[in-house]
């Protein structure tokens, strides 16, 4: 599918990344996983990312620094949050900074679907 949203999953367990790349695809839309924050922001699939599905607590930069770095780069793609460790302060931030959800490990399945379907309906108009 040529116009399939392009969901791109960042998260530093592997086992995550093909579970939610396996129910992205299952929905039709295009999956890119990435082991890191910084790996994701050097990607060529920066600028078709339609959504992304990051974690909190990552090695290196986290899904907070991510987030921020997105930012202010001016990139309003929307973002949504998954994490092991649910923080109230934490969820607060990310929120408040535009996150259209936060959802702590482990999840159902529909709840992203959920999420990912607020995110598409959220994403700024590409021309």
């Amino acid at each position: 599918m040529a116009d399939a949203p392009v969901i791109s999953i960042v998260d530093d367990d592997e086992s995550v990344r093909v579970a939610i790349n396996r129910l992205v695809r299952s929905l039709g839309f295009v999956g890119h996983t990435f082991a890191s924050a910084e790996e994701f922001l050097r990607s060529p699939h920066l600028g078709e990312c339609a959504c992304v599905i990051a974690d909190i607590q990552m090695p290196g930069m986290s899904g907070v620094e991510l987030q921020n770095v997105m930012l202010s780069r001016g990139d309003k793609t929307p973002v949504l949050f998954i994490t092991a460790f649910p923080d109230s302060r934490v969820e607060a931030q990310v929120m408040e900074a535009g996150a259209v959800c936060l959802l702590s490990k482990p999840f159902e399945g529909m709840h992203l679907i959920e999420c990912i379907e607020t995110a598409l309906k959220k994403r700024p108009e590409h021309s």
